[in-house]
C-alpha cells in the first residue's frame, strides 16, 4: 500500500489497516514456519506496509502532520531543532597524561 493512500485514511481505519497487516504477517510467519507458504516477498511487503502504517499513525499522534480531509498529501511541519555548540576539546586528560609523563622521566633521571 503506498504512503498516499495510508495518509488518506481517518484514525479509524488507520488502525483496522494496522490490526489487518499485523494479522496477516503473522499468519505468513507461522505458515513459513510449518513450511506451507514461500511467500518470503509477501512478508517483506506486510512489514513495510506495517511499518508505513505505524509512522503515519506516531506522526498524526505527534502532531507532525496537518490532517486535512480530501487532500491529496499533508505536509509535515518542520520541527524546531536547536543548534548544537561546537564542543571544543582542550585536551584536559590528554595534557594530564602528558604532563605525569614528564613528571615520571624526569624522577628517573
Amino acid at each position: 500500500m503506498e504512503a498516499e493512500k495510508i495518509r488518506n485514511l481517518n484514525p479509524q481505519e488507520l488502525a483496522e489497516q494496522q490490526r489487518e497487516a499485523t494479522e496477516q504477517l503473522f499468519r505468513l510467519k507461522f505458515q513459513m514456519k510449518m513450511g506451507q507458504a514461500g511467500g518470503l516477498k509477501k512478508m517483506r511487503e506486510l512489514r513495510k506496509d506495517l511499518a508505513r502504517i505505524k509512522t503515519i499513525a506516531r506522526e498524526r499522534e505527534l502532531g507532525l502532520t496537518q490532517n486535512i480531509p480530501g487532500a491529496t498529501s499533508e505536509t509535515p511541519a518542520t520541527p524546531q531543532v536547536k543548534a548544537a555548540k561546537p564542543s571544543v576539546d582542550t585536551g584536559g586528560a590528554g595534557n594530564k597524561k602528558k604532563a605525569a609523563r614528564k613528571k615520571a622521566a624526569a624522577e628517573k633521571k
